[in-house]
């Protein structure tokens, strides 16, 4: 059996993931527990927000990496490791090179004329009016932003040589002799120690300087979907256990969200602080492999509108910050309801940045830099593409002409 351009699944998968970050973004400026740290925080803000938002951003970023993996893999088959760095420069290096600036330039911008107008000010900007008023202007502070994925997934290029050359790819077929529930049981607890060296919920890591604790834990969901793509079976097996991740992935964020609220010091602190990273360990990785599990339930399939809103999520999510921004901050002083301001928020980022990727990248060199439209097609086998044909012949795999170098 052959299969098209895309493994379906896997890429809508992952444009939910990025325009999940759009909702995530949007909901913070309602976060009470982020509402001092949060530049357009508003006033208008619900504990519901916390509760649903963190709980999704959760498992978000674990699962981009895993599909990640899955697509780096993909590329190693097709065109070896030469062919994973290539591409990996072309989309993601150079990306980062041209927008990383425009970002951080336009949100600075932004935000500084919002310190400085805003009738109901966060206190974020707040802080910033006060700051520029005694000291003249605002110090530049350089970080990734909402770009540092992009970053790591760098990192995981080079990295993956690195496991190549130590020849560390022979874990796999040891792993995959192992019962199936041994992976979701015990990799959580190994990778609870990175969690416990940050805050809960996890920052984001936006330095340049790799953090050990995001090497550690994204490097393990990268690695795990680099082994999925050579033994995707893995995944079936893991189907009749389903209801009980869902339902442990929900439990142990209640759990985490209980313990969160109650009140301790000392050695005590600490015990709950490694509680809190194994709790919340367990919850990213089973409501990971859950959102696997769905997606190659009921998004393996070729649907034009999924496909149109893959190839655009990547820009949707480059631009999307100073956009949502924008608009937030003009909120700020406009008497509305929270839940109404965060749908005008995600509602007119959306529109705005997919428009823009219609009408002004899509069939430009930009396009091709972002999604890589497939023009022709070059077929490559895989142990993936056998297990999604479900038949005993060989199939394939075609990627893109970008791909092909």
């Amino acid at each position: 059996m052959t299969v098209g351009t895309r493994i379906h699944y896997m890429d809508n998968l992952r444009a939910l993931a990025m325009l999940a970050g759009v909702v995530f973004h949007a909901a913070l400026a309602h976060s009470p527990l982020l509402h001092s740290y949060w530049p357009t925080a508003d006033t208008g803000s619900s504990e519901v927000v916390d509760v649903v938002a963190w709980f999704f951003h959760l498992f978000r970023m674990p699962l981009f990496f895993v599909v990640a993996g899955f697509f780096a893999a993909l590329l190693v088959g097709r065109g070896g490791l030469a062919g994973l760095f290539h591409n990996r420069l072309a989309r993601v290096g150079r990306p980062l090179i041209v927008f990383l600036p425009l970002v951080t330039i336009s949100l600075r911008l932004l935000t500084l004329h919002a310190a400085e107008t805003a009738g109901h000010p966060s206190p974020v900007l707040e802080w910033i009016r006060s700051h520029v008023q005694e000291n003249g202007a605002l110090p530049w502070s350089f970080s990734l932003a909402h770009l540092w994925f992009l970053w790591y997934l760098l990192l995981f290029t080079l990295l993956t040589w690195v496991g190549s050359t130590l020849e560390l790819g022979r874990v796999g077929p040891w792993l995959a002799a192992r019962p199936a529930w041994v992976i979701p049981l015990a990799l959580p607890v190994l990778l609870a120690p990175a969690l416990a060296l940050v805050t809960v919920p996890w920052p984001a890591p936006e330095s340049f300087l790799p953090a050990l604790w995001a090497l550690v834990y994204f490097g393990a969901h990268f690695a795990l979907g680099y082994q999925l793509f050579h033994r995707p079976q893995w995944l079936d097996r893991l189907r009749p256990g389903l209801p009980a991740m869902l339902f442990g992935a929900v439990a142990a964020y209640a759990g985490l969200a209980w313990l969160q609220d109650a009140p301790s010091d000392g050695s005590v602190a600490l015990w709950r602080h490694l509680i809190h990273a194994v709790l919340e360990s367990y919850s990213a990785f089973w409501m990971t492999l859950a959102s696997l599990l769905a997606g190659r339930r009921w998004l393996d399939g070729h649907s034009p509108a999924m496909r149109w809103l893959a190839d655009g999520s990547y820009w949707v999510y480059l631009v999307h910050l100073p956009v949502l921004f924008a608009i937030q901050y003009e909120l700020l002083d406009v008497a509305m309801v929270w839940p109404a301001k965060f749908a005008v928020s995600v509602a007119g980022t959306l529109a705005i940045s997919f428009l823009s990727y219609a009408w002004c990248i899509r069939r430009t060199v930009f396009g091709r830099w972002l999604d890589g439209r497939r023009v022709t097609s070059t077929p490559i086998t895989g142990a993936a593409s056998e297990e999604a044909a479900g038949a005993p012949k060989k199939s394939h795999f075609y990627l893109p002409r970008n791909l092909r170098r």
